[in-house]
Protein backbone atom coordinates (compact mmCIF):
# COMPACT_ATOMS: atom_id res chain seq x y z
CA UNK A 1 0.00 0.00 0.00
CA UNK A 2 1.27 3.49 -0.81
CA UNK A 3 0.89 6.34 1.60
CA UNK A 4 -0.73 9.56 0.49
CA UNK A 5 1.20 12.75 1.36
CA UNK A 6 -0.14 14.74 4.24
CA UNK A 7 -1.12 11.85 6.44
CA UNK A 8 0.54 13.19 9.57
CA UNK A 9 3.72 12.90 11.62
CA UNK A 10 3.39 9.11 11.78
CA UNK A 11 4.07 9.01 8.04
CA UNK A 12 6.13 6.05 6.86
CA UNK A 13 5.79 3.83 9.93
CA UNK A 14 3.86 0.66 9.23
CA UNK A 15 1.10 -0.53 11.47
CA UNK A 16 1.84 -3.60 13.62
CA UNK A 17 0.45 -6.96 12.61
CA UNK A 18 -2.98 -7.62 14.08
CA UNK A 19 -3.02 -9.12 17.57
CA UNK A 20 -4.38 -12.62 18.12
CA UNK A 21 -8.15 -12.54 18.11
CA UNK A 22 -8.41 -9.25 16.20
CA UNK A 23 -11.69 -8.90 14.32
CA UNK A 24 -12.63 -7.51 10.95
CA UNK A 25 -15.94 -5.67 11.20
CA UNK A 26 -17.56 -5.63 7.74
CA UNK A 27 -20.34 -3.05 7.89
CA UNK A 28 -22.94 -3.28 5.14
CA UNK A 29 -24.63 -6.08 3.22
CA UNK A 30 -25.62 -4.21 0.06
CA UNK A 31 -24.93 -4.69 -3.63
CA UNK A 32 -21.14 -4.31 -3.36
CA UNK A 33 -20.61 -6.96 -0.69
CA UNK A 34 -19.29 -10.10 -2.38
CA UNK A 35 -16.64 -12.80 -2.18
CA UNK A 36 -14.16 -10.45 -0.53
CA UNK A 37 -16.02 -11.40 2.62
CA UNK A 38 -15.11 -15.06 2.06
CA UNK A 39 -11.44 -14.09 1.68
CA UNK A 40 -11.54 -12.46 5.09
CA UNK A 41 -13.49 -15.34 6.64
CA UNK A 42 -10.57 -17.58 5.67
CA UNK A 43 -7.72 -15.25 6.64
CA UNK A 44 -8.88 -13.11 9.58
CA UNK A 45 -9.09 -14.37 13.17
CA UNK A 46 -12.72 -13.20 13.38
CA UNK A 47 -15.19 -11.54 11.02
CA UNK A 48 -18.26 -9.70 12.25
CA UNK A 49 -20.84 -8.89 9.57
CA UNK A 50 -23.01 -5.92 10.39
CA UNK A 51 -26.33 -5.38 8.56
CA UNK A 52 -29.21 -3.00 9.05
CA UNK A 53 -30.72 -5.92 10.94
CA UNK A 54 -29.19 -9.15 12.18
CA UNK A 55 -31.50 -11.02 9.81
CA UNK A 56 -30.11 -9.15 6.81
CA UNK A 57 -26.57 -9.90 7.93
CA UNK A 58 -27.39 -13.58 8.35
CA UNK A 59 -29.06 -13.73 4.91
CA UNK A 60 -26.03 -12.09 3.30
CA UNK A 61 -23.69 -14.60 4.95
CA UNK A 62 -25.81 -17.48 3.68
CA UNK A 63 -25.92 -16.03 0.17
CA UNK A 64 -22.13 -15.77 0.06
CA UNK A 65 -21.54 -19.19 1.58
CA UNK A 66 -19.91 -17.95 4.79
CA UNK A 67 -22.68 -18.74 7.27
CA UNK A 68 -21.05 -20.07 10.41
CA UNK A 69 -17.76 -18.34 9.52
CA UNK A 70 -18.92 -14.80 10.30
CA UNK A 71 -20.89 -13.33 13.20
CA UNK A 72 -24.07 -11.53 12.05
CA UNK A 73 -25.11 -8.43 13.98
CA UNK A 74 -27.45 -5.45 13.68
CA UNK A 75 -25.52 -2.26 12.98
CA UNK A 76 -25.76 0.97 14.89
CA UNK A 77 -22.83 3.35 15.40
CA UNK A 78 -23.06 2.78 19.15
CA UNK A 79 -23.11 -1.02 18.85
CA UNK A 80 -20.07 -0.92 16.59
CA UNK A 81 -18.18 1.42 18.91
CA UNK A 82 -18.81 -0.90 21.84
CA UNK A 83 -17.61 -3.94 19.87
CA UNK A 84 -14.35 -2.53 18.49
CA UNK A 85 -11.07 -3.38 20.22
CA UNK A 86 -7.48 -2.23 19.51
CA UNK A 87 -6.08 -3.81 16.34
CA UNK A 88 -9.50 -4.53 14.80
CA UNK A 89 -10.36 -3.31 11.28
CA UNK A 90 -13.65 -1.54 10.54
CA UNK A 91 -14.63 -1.90 6.86
CA UNK A 92 -17.38 0.49 5.79
CA UNK A 93 -19.54 -0.64 2.89
CA UNK A 94 -22.13 1.98 3.78
CA UNK A 95 -22.98 5.04 1.63
CA UNK A 96 -20.15 7.57 1.57
CA UNK A 97 -21.99 9.95 3.88
CA UNK A 98 -21.95 7.33 6.64
CA UNK A 99 -18.22 6.58 6.57
CA UNK A 100 -17.54 9.34 9.09
CA UNK A 101 -19.43 7.61 11.89
CA UNK A 102 -17.61 4.33 11.26
CA UNK A 103 -14.22 6.06 11.12
CA UNK A 104 -14.94 7.94 14.36
CA UNK A 105 -15.83 4.67 16.06
CA UNK A 106 -12.64 3.08 14.75
CA UNK A 107 -10.44 5.87 16.07
CA UNK A 108 -12.19 5.72 19.42
CA UNK A 109 -11.61 1.99 19.69
CA UNK A 110 -8.01 1.95 18.44
CA UNK A 111 -9.06 0.18 15.24
CA UNK A 112 -8.03 0.59 11.61
CA UNK A 113 -10.47 1.72 8.92
CA UNK A 114 -11.02 0.71 5.29
CA UNK A 115 -13.49 1.58 2.54
CA UNK A 116 -13.59 1.54 -1.25
CA UNK A 117 -14.76 5.17 -1.60
CA UNK A 118 -12.90 8.29 -2.65
CA UNK A 119 -11.05 10.26 0.00
CA UNK A 120 -13.26 12.99 1.46
CA UNK A 121 -12.15 16.01 3.48
CA UNK A 122 -13.61 14.34 6.56
CA UNK A 123 -11.64 11.13 6.00
CA UNK A 124 -8.44 13.04 5.22
CA UNK A 125 -8.72 15.02 8.44
CA UNK A 126 -9.40 11.92 10.54
CA UNK A 127 -6.53 10.09 8.85
CA UNK A 128 -4.07 12.62 10.27
CA UNK A 129 -5.28 11.64 13.74
CA UNK A 130 -5.03 7.98 12.81
CA UNK A 131 -1.42 8.44 11.72
CA UNK A 132 -0.52 9.89 15.12
CA UNK A 133 -2.08 6.83 16.77
CA UNK A 134 -0.39 4.31 14.49
CA UNK A 135 -3.65 3.35 12.76
CA UNK A 136 -4.29 2.78 9.06
CA UNK A 137 -7.01 4.46 6.99
CA UNK A 138 -7.28 2.61 3.68
CA UNK A 139 -9.40 4.16 0.92
CA UNK A 140 -9.94 3.93 -2.85
CA UNK A 141 -9.21 0.21 -2.86
CA UNK A 142 -12.16 -1.20 -4.76
CA UNK A 143 -12.91 -1.22 -8.48
CA UNK A 144 -13.24 2.45 -9.40
CA UNK A 145 -11.57 3.92 -7.48
CA UNK A 146 -9.11 1.10 -6.91
CA UNK A 147 -8.20 -1.27 -9.73
CA UNK A 148 -8.28 1.66 -12.16
CA UNK A 149 -5.49 3.33 -10.15
CA UNK A 150 -3.35 0.20 -10.43
CA UNK A 151 -3.67 0.16 -14.21
CA UNK A 152 -2.90 3.88 -14.47
CA UNK A 153 0.30 3.63 -12.42
CA UNK A 154 1.62 0.77 -14.57
CA UNK A 155 0.76 2.54 -17.84
CA UNK A 156 2.57 5.71 -16.80
CA UNK A 157 5.61 3.73 -15.64
CA UNK A 158 5.83 1.81 -18.93
CA UNK A 159 5.34 4.93 -21.02
CA UNK A 160 8.09 6.77 -19.14
CA UNK A 161 10.49 3.91 -19.73
CA UNK A 162 9.60 3.81 -23.45
CA UNK A 163 9.43 7.55 -24.23
CA UNK A 164 11.21 9.24 -21.33
CA UNK A 165 10.24 12.20 -19.17
CA UNK A 166 11.08 14.84 -21.80
CA UNK A 167 8.64 16.89 -23.86
CA UNK A 168 5.79 14.76 -25.14
CA UNK A 169 2.07 14.79 -25.79
CA UNK A 170 -0.04 12.41 -23.71
CA UNK A 171 -3.63 11.25 -23.81
CA UNK A 172 -5.10 9.29 -20.89
CA UNK A 173 -8.55 7.74 -20.55
CA UNK A 174 -10.05 5.67 -17.76
CA UNK A 175 -13.65 4.54 -18.09
CA UNK A 176 -15.50 2.09 -15.87
CA UNK A 177 -19.08 0.91 -15.81
CA UNK A 178 -21.45 -1.67 -14.46
CA UNK A 179 -23.93 -2.66 -17.17
CA UNK A 180 -26.42 -5.48 -17.77
CA UNK A 181 -24.84 -8.58 -19.28
CA UNK A 182 -27.91 -8.82 -21.52
CA UNK A 183 -28.90 -5.33 -22.72
CA UNK A 184 -32.37 -4.14 -21.67
CA UNK A 185 -34.53 -1.21 -22.77
CA UNK A 186 -33.25 0.91 -19.86
CA UNK A 187 -29.66 0.18 -20.96
CA UNK A 188 -28.67 -0.20 -17.32
CA UNK A 189 -28.77 -2.52 -14.33
CA UNK A 190 -28.46 -1.08 -10.82
CA UNK A 191 -25.32 -2.54 -9.28
CA UNK A 192 -25.17 -0.05 -6.41
CA UNK A 193 -27.64 2.18 -4.57
CA UNK A 194 -30.04 3.77 -7.11
CA UNK A 195 -30.09 7.06 -5.23
CA UNK A 196 -26.30 7.21 -5.37
CA UNK A 197 -26.35 6.58 -9.12
CA UNK A 198 -28.69 9.51 -9.73
CA UNK A 199 -26.97 11.83 -7.27
CA UNK A 200 -23.61 11.21 -8.98
CA UNK A 201 -25.11 12.54 -12.22
CA UNK A 202 -25.67 15.91 -10.54
CA UNK A 203 -21.96 16.42 -9.82
CA UNK A 204 -19.90 18.56 -12.23
CA UNK A 205 -16.94 17.03 -14.05
CA UNK A 206 -13.52 18.54 -14.82
CA UNK A 207 -11.22 17.03 -17.43
CA UNK A 208 -8.91 17.76 -20.39
CA UNK A 209 -10.11 17.34 -23.97
CA UNK A 210 -8.15 18.28 -27.12
CA UNK A 211 -5.56 20.05 -25.00
CA UNK A 212 -8.10 22.23 -23.22
CA UNK A 213 -9.34 22.03 -19.67
CA UNK A 214 -13.11 21.67 -19.54
CA UNK A 215 -15.77 21.65 -16.83
CA UNK A 216 -19.32 20.46 -17.43
CA UNK A 217 -22.09 20.95 -14.88
CA UNK A 218 -24.00 17.93 -16.15
CA UNK A 219 -21.73 15.00 -17.11
CA UNK A 220 -24.25 13.52 -19.56
CA UNK A 221 -23.82 16.62 -21.73
CA UNK A 222 -20.30 15.38 -22.53
CA UNK A 223 -21.27 11.83 -23.58
CA UNK A 224 -19.19 10.39 -26.39
CA UNK A 225 -19.08 7.09 -28.23
CA UNK A 226 -16.28 4.86 -26.94
CA UNK A 227 -15.25 1.73 -28.81
CA UNK A 228 -13.75 -1.27 -27.01
CA UNK A 229 -12.87 -4.06 -29.39
CA UNK A 230 -15.83 -4.41 -31.74
CA UNK A 231 -18.35 -2.92 -29.30
CA UNK A 232 -19.56 0.66 -28.96
CA UNK A 233 -20.30 2.13 -25.54
CA UNK A 234 -21.20 5.59 -24.29
CA UNK A 235 -18.73 7.32 -21.98
CA UNK A 236 -18.86 10.51 -19.95
CA UNK A 237 -16.50 12.24 -17.48
CA UNK A 238 -17.12 12.37 -13.76
CA UNK A 239 -15.71 14.20 -10.76
CA UNK A 240 -12.40 16.09 -11.02
CA UNK A 241 -10.05 14.09 -13.22
CA UNK A 242 -7.18 16.59 -13.00
CA UNK A 243 -6.40 15.83 -9.37
CA UNK A 244 -4.99 12.50 -10.55
CA UNK A 245 -2.40 13.80 -13.02
CA UNK A 246 0.28 14.27 -10.36
CA UNK A 247 -0.88 11.28 -8.37
CA UNK A 248 -0.32 8.98 -11.34
CA UNK A 249 3.19 10.35 -11.81
CA UNK A 250 2.83 12.17 -15.12
CA UNK A 251 6.11 14.00 -15.87
CA UNK A 252 5.88 17.77 -15.88
CA UNK A 253 7.09 18.01 -19.49
CA UNK A 254 4.26 15.88 -20.83
CA UNK A 255 1.57 18.09 -22.34
CA UNK A 256 -1.91 16.73 -21.88
CA UNK A 257 -3.95 16.42 -25.06
CA UNK A 258 -6.54 14.51 -23.06
CA UNK A 259 -7.03 13.34 -19.49
CA UNK A 260 -10.34 11.96 -18.31
CA UNK A 261 -11.65 9.54 -15.73
CA UNK A 262 -15.25 8.67 -16.31
CA UNK A 263 -18.15 6.27 -16.57
CA UNK A 264 -19.03 3.70 -19.22
CA UNK A 265 -22.58 2.88 -20.27
CA UNK A 266 -24.20 0.76 -22.96
CA UNK A 267 -24.76 2.34 -26.35
CA UNK A 268 -28.16 4.05 -26.31
CA UNK A 269 -28.06 4.88 -22.59
CA UNK A 270 -28.28 8.66 -23.02
CA UNK A 271 -31.47 8.29 -25.07
CA UNK A 272 -33.06 5.84 -22.62
CA UNK A 273 -32.28 8.13 -19.69
CA UNK A 274 -33.56 11.46 -21.04
CA UNK A 275 -36.43 11.60 -18.55
CA UNK A 276 -34.02 10.81 -15.71
CA UNK A 277 -31.74 13.68 -16.75
CA UNK A 278 -34.70 16.08 -16.67
CA UNK A 279 -35.42 15.24 -13.03
CA UNK A 280 -31.76 15.36 -11.98
CA UNK A 281 -31.44 18.78 -13.65
CA UNK A 282 -34.17 20.16 -11.40
CA UNK A 283 -31.98 19.44 -8.38
CA UNK A 284 -34.83 18.55 -6.00
CA UNK A 285 -33.37 15.95 -3.58
CA UNK A 286 -36.79 14.58 -2.65
CA UNK A 287 -37.81 14.18 -6.28
CA UNK A 288 -34.50 12.50 -7.11
CA UNK A 289 -34.90 10.10 -4.16
CA UNK A 290 -38.46 9.28 -5.26
CA UNK A 291 -37.34 8.65 -8.82
CA UNK A 292 -34.54 6.39 -7.58
CA UNK A 293 -37.08 4.27 -5.70
CA UNK A 294 -39.40 4.26 -8.72
CA UNK A 295 -36.64 3.11 -11.10
CA UNK A 296 -35.48 0.40 -8.70
CA UNK A 297 -39.04 -0.96 -8.63
CA UNK A 298 -39.55 -0.59 -12.37
CA UNK A 299 -36.28 -2.30 -13.29
CA UNK A 300 -35.75 -4.96 -10.61
CA UNK A 301 -32.93 -7.44 -10.83
CA UNK A 302 -34.25 -10.98 -11.10
CA UNK A 303 -32.39 -14.21 -10.29
CA UNK A 304 -31.39 -14.70 -13.93
CA UNK A 305 -30.27 -11.11 -14.54
CA UNK A 306 -26.50 -10.98 -14.59
CA UNK A 307 -24.37 -7.87 -14.58
CA UNK A 308 -21.18 -7.04 -16.42
CA UNK A 309 -18.26 -4.86 -15.32
CA UNK A 310 -16.08 -3.19 -17.95
CA UNK A 311 -12.99 -1.17 -16.98
CA UNK A 312 -10.87 0.28 -19.80
CA UNK A 313 -7.75 2.34 -19.00
CA UNK A 314 -5.44 3.57 -21.76
CA UNK A 315 -2.48 5.88 -22.31
CA UNK A 316 -0.90 7.20 -25.51
CA UNK A 317 2.36 9.21 -25.42
CA UNK A 318 4.38 10.66 -28.31
CA UNK A 319 7.71 12.39 -27.67
CA UNK A 320 9.18 15.23 -29.70
CA UNK A 321 11.83 12.84 -31.06
CA UNK A 322 9.15 10.65 -32.58
CA UNK A 323 9.25 7.93 -29.97
CA UNK A 324 5.73 6.81 -29.21
CA UNK A 325 4.11 4.31 -26.89
CA UNK A 326 0.55 3.29 -26.21
CA UNK A 327 -0.88 0.75 -23.84
CA UNK A 328 -4.20 -0.26 -22.36
CA UNK A 329 -5.66 -2.47 -19.66
CA UNK A 330 -9.06 -4.06 -19.94
CA UNK A 331 -11.15 -5.80 -17.31
CA UNK A 332 -14.37 -7.27 -18.72
CA UNK A 333 -16.22 -9.74 -16.51
CA UNK A 334 -19.76 -11.04 -15.97
CA UNK A 335 -21.40 -11.96 -12.68
CA UNK A 336 -22.85 -15.35 -11.85
CA UNK A 337 -25.61 -16.83 -9.73
CA UNK A 338 -23.48 -16.59 -6.59
CA UNK A 339 -22.57 -12.90 -6.84
CA UNK A 340 -22.58 -9.95 -9.19
CA UNK A 341 -19.49 -8.91 -11.10
CA UNK A 342 -19.66 -5.53 -9.32
CA UNK A 343 -19.69 -7.15 -5.87
CA UNK A 344 -16.68 -9.29 -6.77
CA UNK A 345 -14.69 -6.44 -8.32
CA UNK A 346 -15.32 -4.08 -5.38
CA UNK A 347 -15.13 -6.45 -2.43
CA UNK A 348 -12.13 -8.57 -3.45
CA UNK A 349 -9.54 -5.77 -3.80
CA UNK A 350 -10.87 -4.18 -0.63
CA UNK A 351 -10.55 -7.48 1.24
CA UNK A 352 -6.98 -7.90 -0.01
CA UNK A 353 -6.22 -4.43 1.34
CA UNK A 354 -7.62 -5.46 4.72
CA UNK A 355 -5.48 -8.60 4.66
CA UNK A 356 -2.46 -6.31 4.22
CA UNK A 357 -3.56 -4.26 7.23
CA UNK A 358 -3.85 -7.41 9.35
CA UNK A 359 -0.37 -8.49 8.22
CA UNK A 360 1.21 -5.13 9.09
CA UNK A 361 2.07 -4.25 5.47
CA UNK A 362 0.32 -0.88 5.49
CA UNK A 363 1.64 2.51 6.67
CA UNK A 364 -0.12 4.41 9.42
CA UNK A 365 -2.38 7.17 8.19
CA UNK A 366 -4.03 7.56 4.81
CA UNK A 367 -3.13 5.02 2.11
CA UNK A 368 -4.48 3.37 -1.00
CA UNK A 369 -3.79 0.35 -3.17
CA UNK A 370 -0.22 0.89 -4.31
CA UNK A 371 1.69 2.91 -6.91
CA UNK A 372 5.16 1.35 -7.26
CA UNK A 373 5.24 -1.12 -10.19
CA UNK A 374 6.37 -4.24 -8.29
CA UNK A 375 3.71 -3.67 -5.64
CA UNK A 376 1.04 -2.96 -8.26
CA UNK A 377 1.91 -6.00 -10.37
CA UNK A 378 1.82 -8.20 -7.29
CA UNK A 379 -1.63 -6.86 -6.41
CA UNK A 380 -2.93 -7.46 -9.95
CA UNK A 381 -1.66 -11.03 -9.73
CA UNK A 382 -3.48 -11.48 -6.42
CA UNK A 383 -6.65 -10.21 -8.08
CA UNK A 384 -6.14 -12.66 -10.94
CA UNK A 385 -5.88 -15.51 -8.46
CA UNK A 386 -9.36 -14.49 -7.25
CA UNK A 387 -10.86 -14.56 -10.74
CA UNK A 388 -10.45 -10.90 -11.68
CA UNK A 389 -8.62 -11.12 -15.01
CA UNK A 390 -6.71 -8.34 -16.75
CA UNK A 391 -5.89 -8.02 -20.47
CA UNK A 392 -2.94 -5.78 -21.40
CA UNK A 393 -2.07 -4.62 -24.91
CA UNK A 394 0.67 -2.28 -26.13
CA UNK A 395 2.31 -0.72 -29.18
CA UNK A 396 5.56 1.26 -29.49
CA UNK A 397 7.44 3.23 -32.17
CA UNK A 398 11.21 3.99 -32.11
CA UNK A 399 12.82 7.43 -32.14
CA UNK A 400 12.55 9.13 -35.52
CA UNK A 401 9.31 7.40 -36.42
CA UNK A 402 6.43 9.63 -37.52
Amino acid sequence: MTEIPGSGAGRGARVPAAPAGAAVHWIGTGLSTGSGLAILAESAPRVVLWGRTEEKARACAERLGVAGQVEPRAYTPRALAEALTPGDVAVSMLPAGEHGAVLAAALGGGAHFACSSYVSAEIESAAAVAAERGLAVVTETGLDPGIDHLYAHLLVDRARRAVGDGPAVARFTSYCGGVPAEPNEFRYRFSWAPRGVLTALASPARFVDEGRERTVARPWEAVRTWRIGAEDFEAYPNRDSLGFVARYGFPGDWRLDGFVRGTLRLDGWSTAWKDVFAVVSEGDPDRIAALADELAARYPTGPGDLDRVVLSVGLEVRGEDGRAWSGSYLLDTVGDAAQSAMARCVSVPLALGVVDVLAGRVPAGLSHGGSEPPEVEERIERLRSQGIETVFSTQASPAGAR
